[in-house]
């Protein structure tokens, strides 16, 4: 009996061990896996970018209104501080008015600037801030060292003649001198915010042209992409058309897109 059982006993630890081996063999192959997915989800993210930065603003807020019925664009006074075109993801910072005196009040402003990268739209949201400053040039210095994509203030903006010595893109509601120092605290980073009347929820694609600012929910941005592309290859195959025949009737009879 005691050989019997030693034997079942040797079977048991040899059934185990194998099993732990097996699924040590396994580890690496659902890590790897997963490093392949990353890299294909991070080729599809840059593609899709590349597609919004050579696409109509106009037609993206287009295909917005017919996919999921809804105006996405900023208002008329959303205008860049000097021509530009730009796409990326949004990281948005909320400012509220509150007078203070403390040192650090401003500081997640900063820190959420220190956490962006590549491909990041600084969207900033300043209360009641039509003549605020909500960003100048040492801001906008360091987001242009980062590579972030542009910035779009719902509030001012100053230092524009260095801005455009940098080349970095800002659209805001105007220019002003003043500072939001002492007049505003930091009040969330990627948050929800509303950005002159549109809906920004952190991760949207921002895309902006001489024409204006247009929000895109990541979660469709692929189908409004794929829309917009096809409007905009119908509008300017239109234009030669319409010079040749001299009629804009027939041609959007032709095309279907005004």
């Amino acid at each position: 009996m005691l050989p019997l059982l030693r034997l079942r006993g040797a079977f048991t630890l040899l059934l185990g061990l194998v099993t732990v081996l097996g699924l040590l063999a396994l580890y690496p192959a659902k890590i790897l896996a997963r490093q392949e997915l990353s890299t294909a989800q991070a080729k599809d993210d840059a593609a899709l970018l590349e597609g919004f930065r050579h696409v109509e603003v106009a037609s993206v807020s287009d295909a917005l209104e017919q996919i999921a019925g809804k105006k996405m664009y900023m208002t008329h006074r959303m205008r860049p501080i000097f021509s530009t075109r730009f796409a990326g993801y949004a990281l948005t910072v909320s400012l509220k008015k509150e007078a203070n005196h403390d040192p650090d009040a401003l500081k997640g402003m900063l820190h959420a600037i220190d956490t962006g990268g590549p491909n990041s739209v600084y969207v900033m949201v300043v209360e009641d801030g039509n003549d605020i400053a909500g960003m100048g040039g040492l801001m906008g210095t360091a987001m242009a060292a980062r590579n972030f994509s542009g910035a779009v203030i719902d509030g001012g903006v100053r230092d524009t003649a260095y801005l455009q010595k940098i080349g970095f893109p800002v659209y805001a509601l105007g220019v002003v001198p003043s500072t939001s120092v002492s007049h505003y605290r930091f009040a969330g980073a990627n948050i929800s915010v509303t950005c002159d009347g549109v809906p920004v929820n952190p991760g949207d694609i921002i895309t902006a042209d001489p024409d204006g600012v247009v929000v895109v929910p990541k979660t469709s941005a692929a189908q409004i992409l794929k829309l917009a592309q096809d409007m905009d290859f119908k509008e300017h195959s239109m234009y030669a058309f319409i010079e040749k025949l001299k009629s804009i009737e027939e041609a959007v009879a032709k095309f279907g897109r005004l």
